[in-house]
């Protein structure tokens, strides 16, 4: 069983404070992703684990065992970085047998984890090679086999793509997900990427200066983010967001924005009374902005209007870069939409998928 918990767990280098009162309990076989931006203290929760780092207060479990005095070779553990770390001199045969050669494993054992580990990611061709033969696709598979032979109860992986061009990007984070299912162990995995968060994990937990925000399954925190850095940071691109007033008219609650105003639907009305002529923030996705000529049948539309400050055509869709008032904000539309910079158009909010925020605590209004 490779459960993983974490009790109430700080960290501090100096005055620093780097994770702070952390808690998650990640279950058995789960793909989880810690994701947000650098200095958020992901890598040093990862570090926590391996047991490269000990931890100021608090406690971490894996499976049932308190490891916080266990030494890193004996937690059961392993770790991919970001860097390869393999060694030049060796084959990839002897890279990925290494470690058990240090641990004494029988060499019949070696070698059926090599030969297997080697044909699940496809480099059963390359085992003779030298790591400068090969590109750095296939050094990161080299590093992940590496891993795979220890038959770790949970795996480590410290932003493992970042060295990676664009395309082979996208196609080892589907190799990743194709062996977290082969292999159902657990894995645990670092990146400041949210995109590779949303397409990998099945459970997402997003850390922003040391703090756990939320944690959930990457559709709920898409659909509903518990606080503004949730939804700034969910989501590609990122929501829009606007410093709004509540106001109420004969024909129900609106939010005025100073350069639009737009009607509230009414099953969202309700959370908005206590906040009447009060300051909170309004957000709303690229993706649920229109153009008119192309809505989706069934939103909820309400029109503004706005001036065109750049376009970005992407071939099958058209960002538009809007200026209203001094606000600024994009929508991602269709991409027959005419439109030139420094024009004025029309366009259309899906007010069903709006959120409201705190304008203090930053905390979503909605359930």
């Amino acid at each position: 069983m490779a459960e993983v918990r974490f009790e109430n767990v700080n960290k501090r280098f100096g005055q620093t404070i780097a994770v702070s009162d952390f808690s998650l309990e990640i279950p058995d076989k789960e793909f989880v992703v810690l994701v947000g931006p650098s200095g958020c203290g992901k890598t040093t929760v990862l570090r926590l684990l391996s047991g490269l780092e000990e931890p100021d207060e608090g406690k971490i479990f894996i499976g049932h065992r308190l490891v916080n005095d266990v030494p890193p070779r004996d937690r059961d553990i392993a770790m991919v970085f970001q860097s390869y770390a393999l060694y030049p001199h060796m084959s990839v045969h002897d890279n990925m047998a290494f470690g058990l050669s240090l641990r004494k494993t029988p060499k019949p054992e070696i070698e059926r984890r090599v030969k297997e580990a080697a044909r699940i990611l496809g480099i059963e061709d390359l085992l003779k090679r030298k790591p400068r033969q090969l590109s750095g696709g296939q050094r990161q598979r080299v590093a992940l086999g590496r891993a795979i032979v220890r038959e770790p109860a949970a795996f480590l992986l410290d932003e493992p793509l970042s060295n990676l061009d664009a395309k082979l990007r996208v196609q080892t984070r589907a190799e990743l997900s194709k062996l977290h299912q082969r292999l159902g162990t657990t894995f645990i995995y670092v990146t400041h990427d949210q995109v590779e968060a949303m397409t990998m994990a099945t459970v997402i937990a997003v850390m922003n200066k040391g703090v756990l925000q939320q944690v959930g399954k990457p559709q709920d925190l898409y659909e509903k983010p518990g606080n503004v850095f949730v939804a700034g940071f969910i989501g590609s691109p990122a929501m829009n967001f606007f410093d709004v007033i509540v106001k109420s008219a004969s024909d129900g609650i609106y939010l005025d924005a100073g350069s639009f105003q737009v009607p509230v639907p009414e099953e969202r009305a309700g959370i908005l009374h206590e906040y009447l002529d009060k300051k909170i923030i309004f957000g709303i996705r690229p993706e649920d902005i229109y153009s008119p000529r192309y809505i989706t049948p069934g939103i909820v539309a309400s029109p503004i209007r706005a001036t065109v400050d750049v376009t970005e055509l992407m071939g099958n869709e058209f960002y538009l870069h809007m200026v209203s008032g001094d606000k600024q904000f994009l929508a991602r539309v269709d991409a027959r939409t005419a439109a030139r910079p420094g024009q004025e158009i029309e366009l259309v909010l899906n007010m069903a998928k709006m959120h409201v925020f705190d304008s203090e605590t930053q905390i979503t209004l909605l359930s």
